[in-house]
């Protein structure tokens, strides 16, 4: 018998000497499979409470977060588009270096094609604005280490912000978006 083994087993054992009942986890009742109905956890039970409250996405209705990503990422894509025209026809330098038009015109192609998608209410360009959303937000807090003036660390903190926040919007609209249609009842 392992160590883990051994603990569960005394744990059991004070348990049933105190009289507090054990909750069954979900491997412990398909094992059981005593016939009644498994008991769920105080989180599953949350978990399926939320899931039920959710309503699918009408045809054609596009959540909040979801359009405001979709504008967020068709501006960023306008954007790199006009950098990566203006970096293929004129002579710019950035800090001492050209930039390259390609990788530009790459990146603003995703994001056009994310922007586009997001606009049809996709799962898989809200997930890959998430992405994209987690990147900015990791490089962001990294990016309030180097700081040297009041303005950068307001700057990097309101794109930290409003990247998060977004972020966390879209969970709720991305599980709406993934639902299956239910069944009409007639």
């Amino acid at each position: 018998m392992g160590s883990r083994e051994r603990k569960r087993a005394e744990r059991r054992k004070r348990k049933r000497r105190t009289g507090v009942e054990e909750v069954a986890s979900p491997a412990t009742e398909r094992a059981d499979d005593g016939g009644g109905a498994p008991e769920l956890s105080r989180s599953e039970q949350k978990d399926r409470e939320a899931r039920e409250a959710l309503q699918p996405l009408r045809e054609g209705e596009r959540p909040g977060a979801v359009t405001a990503g979709a504008i967020v990422s068709g501006a960023l894509a306008l954007v790199i588009w006009l950098s990566a025209a203006l970096a293929a026809i004129t002579d710019i330098d950035v800090r001492g270096s050209d930039p390259q038009a390609v990788p530009l015109a790459l990146f603003a192609a995703v994001l056009t094609l994310m922007a586009y998608g997001m606009w049809r209410a996709r799962y898989w360009a809200v997930l890959g604005f998430q992405a994209l959303l987690v990147l900015v937000m990791l490089s962001s807090a990294l990016g309030l280490i180097q700081v040297t003036t009041v303005l950068e660390a307001i700057g990097t903190l309101v794109l930290l912000s409003g990247s998060g926040v977004l972020f966390y919007l879209m969970v709720k609209a991305l599980a709406r978006i993934q639902m299956p249609q239910r069944a009409r009842r007639e």
